[in-house]
């Protein structure tokens, strides 16, 4: 097939029609077309040349040339595109490197073979250029509700008509009684949309926390104005969900507006998630009034809230209890994923108990220690002492405002609780020096006796070893495995060492083995310090 003047025209013709239904720019189809005719005259006129092909926008004719370029002598690779500049003064007027020379060669017959290459290089850039169409249309598209049409169903996941493309809704991404038949109108969130070799993926999800948040952001117009904000959400997809809602302004209840006019807003959303009821709960900035919200309908006595460990006790009543948690355990896991706190529920009896426990062990603790009768070792628990430090390195004016406490018996407690510590401080060290502990580990600054103890049980003996420690391996720290949150066991966490301490002493540790360079780490604090600043 030559490219006559008959047959001009119709290669923009052409272009056009591919592009409208590709939905794709023109100029695009008629590149891949001169890719694909320079692709076809390499065949005939030598695959080394470097011949382009160019078709001309309005009269569709298309030019063939030859390019060749000027190189330095000993760089010449292609004696077919490349020549010297002593060669091309023929051609050129004062050749320099880099100046190319241009010259229209005769357009080629394409053979059958050559048609379909052609034909082949054309469909290929035309796939490549509706990808990117597609991939461009729908990745700012992430985070937002789409409507579409079930297609089909493959292995579980519902591939679903989204208008310019397909997107794959997977089974571990429906809601898990929900069943589709082709042709269904189906809703979804766009959780993902991804590049890859075979086209853009968009992947959908209905479990998403998020979908239900984008629905009642349609649902609710002061959610979508910005009035009411969305603070938090958890769901047991198709079962139940929580969502916490907050507003500045005093005239508006959040709960209500999201309720509806007799629960119409609200109700809109559950149907649209196949009946999953749903809390509508008031978030609070404080974390145990959020917690006592966000357990409802169940009634809480007491809240004890561990900030470092991001646990949280929660004291019910016995007939409390199985509400609090819910079947399955699911009204305490969706309230532990709304405030993003490990919650421990126990009844007032469990409490109790447990009180009592501590207080008989710190009771038994002081009458062995300090040498004490039952009645003066109860008393000192009542008073809020719970350790030996305490007792020992308070100021005396705590102690003498126990009932029956004079000077002379503050000074005397004080005392047997300060020899008793030297005592085990001895002890420890002496049985860390026999463990093989090294003396530059126990003349560190910020260990204590007991520590260097507990560090040599679990093997660290020389400051190198200290050094390599982790803040979480000496402080202790929480693991999230197969989504439930996992207590690692600190080293020194019985010293109720923090994390910020414990990273204190490893890198001074790492200073002065000269591992870490003191001026870099403040070099580099003052950047992060500026870069927090500027945002």
């Amino acid at each position: 097939m030559a490219i006559t003047s008959a047959n001009q025209l119709e290669l923009l013709q052409t272009a056009e029609a591919v592009a409208r239904e590709k939905m794709i720019d023109p100029a695009l189809v008629i590149e891949a077309m001169e890719e694909s005719l320079a692709r076809a005259a390499k065949s005939r006129y030598g695959a080394e040349m470097d011949i382009r092909v160019t078709i001309d926008r309005k009269t569709g004719r298309a030019t063939f040339t030859r390019v060749r370029t000027v190189v330095e002598e000993d760089l010449i690779e292609n004696y077919q595109s490349e020549f010297t500049a002593e060669q091309a003064c023929q051609y050129l007027d004062n050749p320099e490197i880099g100046d190319q020379f241009v010259e229209e060669i005769p357009p080629v017959d394409m053979g059958r073979i050559a048609a379909q290459s052609a034909k082949q290089v054309i469909l290929q850039k035309v796939r490549e250029a509706e990808r990117e169409r597609q991939y461009e249309e729908f990745k700012d598209r992430a985070g937002t509700i789409i409507n579409g049409q079930v297609k089909r169903e493959e292995y579980g996941n519902v591939i679903v008509d989204v208008g310019r493309g397909e997107a794959v809704l997977r089974r571990n991404e429906k809601i898990s009684r929900e069943s589709y038949r082709p042709n269904d109108r189906i809703r979804c969130y766009i959780k993902e949309v991804r590049r890859e070799n075979r086209g853009p993926q968009i992947f959908l999800s209905r479990t998403d926390p998020q979908f239900m948040a984008e629905l009642f952001k349609m649902e609710v117009p002061e959610i979508y104005e910005g009035i009411i904000e969305i603070k938090a959400v958890a769901r047991d997809p198709g079962s139940r969900a929580k969502i916490a809602v907050l507003t500045n302004d005093g005239s508006i209840d959040p709960v209500g507006a999201c309720v509806g006019m007799r629960g119409s807003r609200v109700q809109a959303v559950v149907n649209e998630l196949q009946g999953e009821k749903i809390d509508i709960i008031p978030w609070n900035e404080d974390q145990p009034t959020f917690l006592v919200n966000a357990l409802q309908p169940a009634e809480v006595s007491k809240v004890v809230l561990d900030e470092e460990a991001e646990r949280i006790e929660v004291v019910v009543p016995v007939d409390q209890l199985s509400l609090a948690i819910g079947r399955r355990g699911q009204n305490v896991r969706l309230a532990s994923q709304l405030t993003a706190l490990d919650i421990d529920i126990m009844t007032e009896a469990e409490e109790s108990e447990r009180r009592q426990k501590e207080f008989e062990e710190r009771t038994q603790l002081f009458m062995s220690s300090l040498d004490l009768d039952e009645f003066f070792a109860q008393l000192l628990v009542s008073e809020g002492f719970s350790n030996l430090e305490e007792v020992a390195f308070v100021e005396p004016e705590e102690l003498l405002q126990i009932e029956g406490v004079d000077e002379g018996t503050a000074d005397e407690l004080q005392t047997r609780a300060r020899e008793f510590l030297e005592e085990q401080a001895r002890a420890a060290l002496e049985k860390a020096r026999k463990m093989g502990v090294e003396d530059n580990l126990i003349n560190f600054e910020g260990l204590a006796p007991k520590m260097l103890e507990a560090l040599a049980e679990d093997g660290i003996k020389s400051l190198e070893d200290f050094a390599t420690c982790a803040d979480w391996e000496l402080a202790g720290g929480w693991t999230t495995v197969d989504g439930a949150r996992v207590k690692d066991d600190g080293i020194l966490e019985p010293f109720d060492v923090s994390l910020s301490e414990a990273q204190e002493l490893v890198m001074t540790a790492r200073i002065m083995l000269g591992w870490v360079d003191p001026d870099e780490l403040l070099t580099n604090e003052t950047e992060v310090e500026v870069e927090l600043e500027e945002k």
